[in-house]
């Protein structure tokens, strides 16, 4: 018998509208696109250039036969690194409603395949509020997508939380990704600013929501760490340890530190199969999704392999919880 087509909630999509948004508007701000490139568009911000965008960043068509091989069904599309938060307020109000419109429009143009994650103006909390609300309204919109901080400001900003709270009202998973990392300066080399930098700042955006205590204030809501946790999974004995014996760490959260981790959902991304293991048997199967990175080379470009590995460890009914049935229920597609 097949096997059911899979969820990717970590697949990346840059639209034309954006693009052309980003090169009409990013001026003032540093920010622009250099269109010379014969691999695809760069989004130029600051001293900083993205890779190339090949077309299957942008073309939906492409972006199915890539999904189809994958065995991937459906695809929560999402922006990533740079992001919107570079630019002033209404700028990043415009940025994000011409993703999230795109993305409504993939899934008007593809309901069965596409799903879309709302990006949020965080730089301006009363517009994000306002862009949340009208993206929920979009169809196709079925999650909200952050960075691990906003322009250097953690996540348990008090500024931020009437996001958390519309978002849990609205029944909105939030799904976050590394960028702006910290410890730049010494990353640089090597590329470890997404080697190590990102799976870091994960952690550091989770323990924020724990410690500043985000996630007892907002019971119901729903948060979902990239890159199979980061390193946050792998270091919850000493964040755990550290809140017995640091009064620093005791001022907000309520429980054990450790008593959190089934908060999270989780995607696969860890490049080992022994890493996934450990993080089902950390975290449950009922807390792990699939995810590809799609379509940069940090990725997983057969992830349904890397679920079904004997390395992995994980039975049939397991398997078909991270392939589909955990995304499933978060994005509300039952």
């Amino acid at each position: 018998m097949a096997r059911p087509p899979g969820i990717d909630v970590h697949a990346h999509f840059f639209p034309e509208s954006f693009i052309r948004l980003v090169e009409e508007a990013g001026a003032p701000f540093g920010a622009g696109i250099d269109r010379g490139n014969p691999k695809g568009p760069v989004i130029m911000f600051g001293a900083s250039r993205t890779a190339p965008l090949e077309p299957r960043f942008i073309d939906l068509d492409l972006r199915l036969r890539s999904m189809n091989r994958q065995g991937v069904g459906v695809q929560a599309l999402s922006l990533t690194v740079p992001m919107v938060y570079w630019a002033d307020g209404p700028t990043g109000a415009r940025l994000s409603a011409a993703f999230n419109d795109a993305a409504s429009a993939a899934h008007v143009a593809y309901p069965d395949r596409f799903v879309g994650c709302a990006m949020l103006p965080m730089q301006d909390p009363p517009r994000a509020l306002e862009e949340l609300d009208r993206a929920a309204g979009l169809p196709g919109i079925r999650g909200v997508y952050m960075g691990t901080n906003v322009g250097g400001r953690e996540l348990s900003d008090p500024e931020f939380l009437p996001i958390f709270e519309r978002a849990t009202a609205l029944r909105l998973p939030v799904l976050l990704h590394p960028l702006r990392v910290v410890g730049a300066e010494r990353l640089q080399p090597f590329y470890l600013g997404n080697l190590l930098g990102n799976p870091f700042d994960t952690a550091i955006a989770a323990a924020h929501l724990v410690f500043g205590g985000v996630l007892d204030r907002l019971p119901k809501l729903e948060v979902c760490l990239p890159h199979a946790g980061g390193a946050l999974p792998y270091l919850h004995g000493r964040l755990r340890h550290g809140q017995r014996v640091r009064p620093e760490a005791q001022k907000r959260a309520k429980k054990p530190f450790s008593s959190y981790l089934r908060r999270f959902t989780y995607d696969i991304i860890s490049h080992d199969p022994g890493a996934l293991r450990y993080l089902v048997a950390t975290v449950g199967a009922d807390r792990v999704m699939l995810g590809t990175d799609f379509c940069f080379d940090m990725g997983y470009d057969r992830p349904r392999a890397v679920i079904e590995s004997k390395a992995a460890g994980l039975n049939r009914k397991d398997q078909d919880r991270v392939v589909r049935d955990n995304a499933a229920r978060l994005l509300r597609l039952r």
